[in-house]
């Protein structure tokens, strides 16, 4: 789970700031005011790090990528190249790192982690990217510094050093280091070169571990379909648009999920994943019920049925509103994804009725409380949304102790005449935000006046209309 996260000189942004997670992660703005770019940015670091390319530093994308963000020119800030793309960010990496030096037999164990690095575009071709430097920082339970290590670049030259760990070379001659492997990782001549560096690979390797937990859901899904095929393949995701939802759901069929309720120890009693999301609709008022059914036994072709209003006739998924379609995406990848997984939507509530967009806030609650298999499944929830139902509700929940304050984190991104601006929306233990931006969700107050106003106005005129007809 991602604990912090800061950017700088990245499209918009100047600086965010330090941005502090919580297991639901919320960005509100105006369009073009820079929030999309901050899960952008992390998709294009995990596109990077799953990239077969270990030497590229940046994997911006291509036609079949979550994000497509261009040259380093259309992605750094004001789109100056003098400019570096700064970015740290801090994670719980779940299982501990522990290793202890051969030489000293010191042992080094924690289980956060913080991680920096800086990227340039080289002066020299104005093609290729360069890692300035690459920084980890290991700490303990109690967020206490254990280890640091960095690879900096100067004068063309990279050099490895760490303030709490004696780095011991090997005999023989002292080639010059490789440049990091993408924007993290360190290069093997690290190893080769040191007798007690071995400890980097896991480093690597838990970067890796991050990035493969974090999912994406775009703001448009795919249509639905009467029919979908399905082999028995389980996807990794529903998909960047929603197209392997059916078969994420076929694929999850006999798994059972449970909540636990605010800071109730006890879960409501499993139930089996397609129970789960027919009750996450019914509980949005979208639908009486649901099921995925097999035409036939000799076929791969499934169709869903859904029963909305007082009707019991099963209908197709086409026949139904399309914000139903839009958000079962939603829903499936968010039961669906691996304990542990970070996922990233953009407009979860699209398309749907006011009183929808405040229920799903509830649905997502039940998300990050969800448990399997007698274990808390631990999803983090990065939105950005418009949507005032879904924040009013959240504020609800947490003044009545349904999910705790610290477990939701807000922000309101604006654009200046210089840069974007992040303001961290401070929500006190009633629910209640204490520095409401101007116009956060337009003026409703003054559409009130006015038209209270105007209606007054009209009342005049046609009572004086009404008279010099008499």
């Amino acid at each position: 789970m991602l604990k912090h996260l800061r950017i700088r000189n990245f499209k918009g942004w100047k600086d965010t700031g330090d941005i502090v997670m919580a297991p639901i992660t919320l960005f509100f703005g105006t369009n073009s005011s820079g929030k999309s770019s901050i899960g952008q940015f992390l998709m294009m670091l995990k596109q990077t790090a799953e990239s077969s390319d270990r030497r590229a530093v940046f994997f911006p994308g291509d036609e079949n990528s979550a994000v497509q963000l261009g040259s380093f020119q259309q992605m750094v800030f004001s789109r100056d190249v003098s400019n570096k793309i700064f970015f740290q960010y801090k994670w719980d990496c779940t299982n501990k790192i522990e290793f202890s030096d051969p030489i000293s037999q010191s042992s080094y164990s924690g289980k956060f982690m913080v991680f920096e690095s800086e990227v340039s575009l080289s002066s020299k071709n104005q093609t290729n990217l360069i890692v300035e430097q690459i920084k980890y920082e290991l700490l303990n339970d109690s967020d206490q510094h254990i280890l640091s290590i960095s690879m900096d670049r100067k004068n063309d030259k990279y050099k490895v050093k760490s303030d709490t760990y004696k780095l011991t070379r090997k005999l023989g001659r002292a080639w010059p280091l490789g440049s990091p492997l993408r924007f993290y990782g360190f290069p093997d001549e690290v190893v080769a070169y040191h007798q007690n560096a071995d400890f980097v690979k896991d480093l690597n390797f838990r970067q890796e571990i991050l990035f493969r937990s974090i999912f994406y859901l775009g703001p448009l899904r795919t249509k639905t379909a009467r029919l979908y095929s399905w082999n028995g393949i389980e996807p990794d995701s529903v998909g960047y648009a929603g197209q392997n939802t059916v078969a994420a759901l076929l694929s999850a069929q006999d798994r059972k999920i449970g909540i636990k309720k605010g800071n109730n120890n006890k879960a409501s009693p499993s139930q089996l994943f397609e129970a789960v999301i027919a009750r996450s609709l019914q509980n949005m008022g979208l639908i009486n019920d649901f099921k995925v059914d097999r035409l036939h036994e000799q076929r791969d072709e499934y169709e869903v049925k859904v029963q909305v209003g007082h009707s019991n006739t099963w209908v197709d998924l086409p026949d139904v509103g399309f914000g139903i379609s839009q958000v079962l995406p939603v829903l499936v990848e968010c039961y669906y994804a691996p304990a542990g997984s970070i996922i990233i939507m953009e407009q979860p509530e699209i398309h749907l009725h006011p009183s929808a967009q405040s229920a799903l806030a509830d649905v997502l609650i039940d998300v990050v409380q969800s448990r399997e298999n007698g274990k808390d499944r631990k999803i983090q929830l990065i939105i950005e949304t418009h949507s005032e139902h879904f924040l009013r509700r959240l504020q609800r929940r947490i003044a009545e102790g349904v999910i705790p304050l610290e477990h939701v984190s807000a922000y309101s991104a604006s654009v200046t005449d210089s840069s974007s601006q992040l303001t961290p929306l401070d929500i006190d233990a009633y629910g209640n935000i204490r520095n409401w931006p101007p116009n956060f969700f337009g003026n409703e107050m003054e559409d009130i006046t006015r038209q209270a106003d105007a209606a007054m106005e009209r009342r005049k005129t046609e009572r004086s209309m009404a008279r010099g007809d008499a």
